[in-house]
């Protein structure tokens, strides 16, 4: 079990931060010398083993081997190097990976890369989807799909996925506005020519039921169709009443395949139901403060935490989403060496929420805990998002002397709009509350307040016109320098429709109560956005780099909205945020080119934040920064044994922050959610019989729920650091038949009890799911 940490063992735990720092340092340097002696060892063992005929043998069944983790490009035109030559932290997880940890969903997926939290929301409200938080910066925003971002505030499902990508660091050229973060990209399945037919049944702990259909068919030389199917009706261990349940099919058609002209025509279509999980109550957890239990009437107690299964909600309350895209690619060879590609993609994504959210604790009669009860606010989300995208990309590899130039430029076109309705209880005289819960034994049978449409609406739409181009210049078989530069033209437009209240006397009410008044602002900008990055290859399977890219945030970037406040970053008037990522790397393909090792140092800052002045002021001066350490490693390790493995260790800072008070000072204080220390292992080795044993960890060290550095403020304050845990997970399969195997999952095998994420009020958490199992049937044809 975690431990609380106490504010007078930060040093030590410094130190000890710093000792694992000056580890991975070493490990990096390390890695750059073993990388390249592995390569050369590698080389002399395979000329060895040339003529014999064994150990060729022994070659062919490691390349048989289906669940390859290991990838050796992303799916993007963009980038025309292989990663091992790419001068950025990029994780891919593929499929095999995710698919043999039953991982079912964007956020799951996410877990084989290091660096990465998720958030619960803000205030009085509860996040919902992938609300993911990386190297200090929130990135839901982020998140793409085939290279085009992909709207909406949902939980992303991945049986139409072929793979995952994570760029880290500011990665402006590739993809234009964005989080100083970096990104998340979701690689699409596509038809091909291979006729293969595969599928999973599974069922297990908390209700869970699952179905997928993946059937690929050649219809001629040069078409293939391609269709997945998914339905999953599914609780969750350990939680009362919490359901998530997903239909979608996605539909594939693949013309003149394995020719100069190819053809993708791809639609995907997801409906998500069920429940969703407005979390529990933090008291009685480590580290909860409320001044009754420190000064008041039950000082020196400990209040006794809630049961984890505790559903605070209604039966009515639901999360109904709606997403639809469909996609158009053209390909054309030019020529052997110029390609042209053209996409097209509508997108329409509608969501409706209504969720029950649990806050402070009032404790009715203080020595009586059976009477204390916690408030519930009703919360609900009635969004429509759609985008309308045309991009062209050329790639092109020609000489020029002695120089090889590998280029890749295009145009792009992006339209994106989000319509939001404002819900909420209806207004009514004397005012509607929701009725509070019994603190320890909440009721479903408690009224709830309907949640309807108040009349409010705001609407926002950004359009995008953006050129890039990027080349990767080879000087020599040792040395390369690779270049981009992406400027682009955006428009904000923000519409809001409010309807008028009752004023304050001695106010004049010049509008009648009731009356729906509309306002408008606009925002205009044009950002430009540059990486340069330099290679040095001391043998080809390997590199040794150093890197720095840029990417912007404007007003309105991340949520559509504008604000008319002086101080507030939506103000279309405030400069845009802007984000730099410094990197020195390296990347090593070996034994064989199957297991890649990565190792990265890497500086991320984000500047333009607003910030309270001593003097009063409130000014866009403020400046986050993330710096550490990353490695990474994926692949073949031996024979039959493979495994996916990072670790990260950062140091988030806030440079620059509030100092208008000691009170209220974040100047020197850490980023929220952002742990020093994350690890991430899954590995799995197959036996001659086709068994396959796997398991993993992951580590996730404590983080903060405040930037405030004031001893004082912190020793009233709720919460202040969530603990770190480790899970462990494992899986088994058998193959039955040539066709069929049998697959078991088992999650949290030591039961840990955690905070797998919290709110910032720090009011509520959702729990960790207790351990669970699953037992699935997987089918290939």
């Amino acid at each position: 079990m975690s431990k609380t940490k106490s504010p007078f063992i930060v040093a030590k735990k410094h130190k000890v931060a710093q000792q694992l720092k000056v580890s991975a340092l070493s490990s990096m340097m390390l890695l750059a010398a073993s990388g390249a002696m592995a390569a050369e060892d590698v080389k002399k063992d395979e000329k060895k083993a040339e003529p014999n005929s064994k150990l060729s043998t022994v070659k062919v069944n490691a390349d048989a081997i289906s669940s390859d983790f290991k990838a050796d490009k992303v799916s993007s035109a963009k980038f025309t190097q292989p990663l091992v030559d790419t001068p950025q932290t990029i994780v891919v997880v593929k499929k095999e990976l995710f698919q043999q940890q039953a991982a079912t969903t964007l956020s799951e997926a996410l877990r084989n890369t290091p660096g990465i939290t998720m958030l619960l929301g803000e205030n009085g409200n509860t996040a919902t989807g992938d609300s993911i938080f990386m190297r200090g910066f929130d990135t839901q925003g982020s998140i793409f799909v085939d290279g085009i971002r992909d709207l909406g505030s949902i939980s992303r499902d991945t049986f139409n996925t072929e793979q995952v990508e994570i760029a880290k660091g500011p990665a402006g050229v590739d993809n234009g506005r964005g989080a100083a973060s970096g990104y998340v990209n979701m690689s699409s399945k596509k038809a091909n020519l291979d006729d293969a037919i595969s599928g999973n049944l599974s069922g297990g702990s908390g209700d869970y039921k699952r179905g997928t259909l993946d059937v690929n068919k050649a219809l001629s030389e040069t078409i293939a169709v391609r269709v997945n199917l998914l339905k999953q009706d599914a609780g969750v261990a350990g939680r009362d009443k919490i359901e998530s349940n997903y239909e979608g099919v996605a539909g594939s058609l693949g013309l003149g395949l394995g020719t100069d002209t190819r053809i993708h025509l791809n639609l995907l279509s997801v409906q998500q139901s069920g429940i969703p999980d407005g979390g529990i109550p933090t008291i009685g957890l480590d580290g909860y403060y409320n001044a009754i239990f420190a000064t008041g009437a039950l000082a020196g107690q400990k209040p006794a935490e809630v049961d984890t299964s505790n559903f605070y909600g209604s039966t009515s309350d639901h999360n109904t989403v709606n997403a639809n895209m469909f996609t158009v690619l053209v390909e054309h060879d030019l020529t052997d060496d110029i390609t042209i590609r053209n996409t097209s993609r509508y997108g329409r994504t509608k969501q409706d929420q209504v969720l029950t959210g649990v806050n402070g604790v009032t404790f009715v009669t203080p020595s009586n805990p059976d009477s204390w009860t916690v408030s519930r606010s009703r919360q609900g989300k009635d969004v429509l998002n759609k985008i309308l995208t045309n991009q062209t990309n050329l790639t092109a590899t020609f000489d020029t002397g002695s120089i090889k130039h590998e280029v890749s430029g295009g145009i792009e076109f992006i339209y994106e709009n989000q319509l939001t309705y404002t819900v909420g209880i209806p207004t009514a005289t004397p005012a509607l509350t929701q009725v509070a819960a019994n603190l320890y034994n909440p009721s479903t049978g408690d009224v709830f307040q309907s949640v309807v449409r108040t009349g409010n609406q705001a609407e926002g739409e950004t359009t995008t016109s953006a050129v890039y181009a990027s080349d990767t210049i080879s000087f020599n078989e040792h040395w390369e320098l690779n270049l981009g530069v992406r400027g682009e033209n955006y428009h904000t437009r923000y519409d809001t429709i409010t309807r008028q209240t009752a004023v304050t006397a001695p106010a004049v009410q010049t509008i009648p109560v009731g009356t729906l008044v509309g306002a408008g602002l606009d925002a205009d900008d044009q950002l430009v956005s540059w990486k340069v990055g330099g290679v040095y290859k001391p043998t080809e399977n390997g590199s040794i780099y150093v890197s720095y890219a840029t990417s912007q945030l404007p007003p309105g970037g991340s949520n559509f909205s504008l604000s008319t406040t002086a101080t507030n970053a939506n103000n279309p008037n405030v400069e845009p945020q802007k984000g730099t990522n410094e990197e020195i790397g390296t990347k090593w393909n070996v034994f064989g080119d199957k297991l890649a090792l990565t190792a990265a140092v890497f500086r991320s800052t984000n500047d333009n934040e607003f910030v309270s002045n001593a003097d009063g002021t409130t000014t866009a001066v403020g400046e986050r920064r993330v710096q550490g350490v990353e490695l990474g490693a994926s692949g073949i390790v031996v024979q039959n044994w493979q495994l996916n493995a990072g670790l990260a260790y950062m140091e988030p800072e806030i440079t620059r922050g509030n100092n208008a008070s000691v009170a209220a000072s974040t100047e020197g204080g850490t980023i929220q959610w952002s742990p020093k220390l994350t690890f991430t292992l899954w590995n799995s080795y197959t036996f001659k019989n086709g068994l396959v044993i796997g398991g993993g960890a992951r580590y996730v060290d404590s983080v903060a729920s405040t930037s405030l550095t004031s001893a004082a403020a912190l020793a009233t304050r709720s919460m202040v650091e969530v603990p770190d845990y480790w899970v462990f997970d494992a899986m088994a399969s058998y193959p039955v038949s040539k066709n069929i195997n049998l697959q078991l999952n088992i999650f949290n095998l030591a039961d840990e009890k955690y905070i797998a994420s919290l709110n910032s009020g720090v009011s509520r958490y959702y729990p960790a799911v207790e351990r669970s199992a699953r037992l699935g049937v997987n089918f290939t044809f």
